[in-house]
C-alpha cells in the first residue's frame, strides 16, 4: 500500500509539472504577460476593498463592524494556516527554484523567498470570495459570483508568472473555502444582514 501511495504522489507531481509548463509557457501570450504580473499585486485591489468596506458601513452601519471583523479573520486565518502548516509542513520549492525546470520557467516577477504549497495569495482571495459570497448572495443575487472569477484570475496568475504549481493555487483555494465558509456561517448566525443569509 505504501508503495502504491509514493507512486500515486508521484505521479501526481508529474501531472502538476505538466500543468504548469502548459500554463506558464504554453498559454504565454503579450496580453497575459502584461496583465498577470499586475493581476497578482494585492496592492492594485486595495481601491476595490476600499470600495467594499464604504459601501458595507454605508449600508448596514453597525453590522458592518461585525462583518468587517469577519472579513479580515478570514484573511488572517488563511494566511496563518498557510504559511505556519502548510508551508512549513510540506516545504515544498516553488517551480522558480525547482531544479527539474531550471532554465525552462518564464519568470515574469522575481522568484520569491521560502515554500510555495499552499498559495496564500489562493487562499487569501478564495477566502474573501467565498465569505462574500455567503454573506451577501441574498442581497447582490448574480453579482456574488463575481467574487469566484476575480478569485479565480489571481490563482492563474500565480502559476502563470511562474512562481506557484497548479496544485498550490487548487489547494490553496480549498483552503479559502473552508475558512470562507466557516467564517460566513459564523457572521451569519450570530450578526447577519439578514434571516435568509444563513449558509
Amino acid at each position: 500500500m505504501l508503495w502504491l501511495s509514493i507512486t500515486f504522489l508521484e505521479r501526481l507531481i508529474i501531472w502538476d509539472k505538466s500543468l504548469f509548463r502548459s500554463i506558464n509557457t504554453h498559454c504565454a501570450n503579450p496580453v497575459f504577460d502584461a496583465v498577470m504580473p499586475f493581476m497578482r499585486k494585492q496592492q492594485h485591489w486595495y481601491p476595490l476593498y476600499l470600495a467594499l468596506l464604504v459601501f458595507v458601513v454605508a449600508k448596514f452601519k453597525q453590522r458592518a463592524i461585525g462583518w468587517i471583523l469577519f472579513f479580515i479573520l478570514t484573511v488572517a486565518l488563511t494566511d496563518l494556516t498557510g504559511t505556519n502548516i502548510f508551508k512549513y509542513g510540506f516545504e515544498r520549492i516553488r517551480p522558480c527554484n525547482d531544479p527539474d525546470l531550471l532554465g525552462t520557467v518564464r519568470m515574469l516577477v522575481p522568484c520569491p523567498a521560502g515554500f510555495g504549497f499552499t498559495s496564500n495569495h489562493a487562499a487569501n482571495h478564495f477566502g474573501m470570495a467565498f465569505f462574500f459570497f455567503f454573506t451577501f448572495r441574498h442581497l447582490l443575487k448574480g453579482w456574488v459570483w463575481l467574487g469566484f472569477l476575480w478569485a479565480g484570475l489571481i490563482a492563474f496568475a500565480q502559476v502563470y508568472v511562474g512562481v506557484h504549481f497548479p496544485a498550490d493555487v487548487i489547494c490553496g483555494a480549498l483552503l479559502g473555502l473552508f475558512y470562507g465558509t466557516l467564517t460566513a456561517y459564523l457572521f451569519n448566525r450570530y450578526i447577519g444582514f439578514e434571516k435568509k443569509t444563513r449558509v
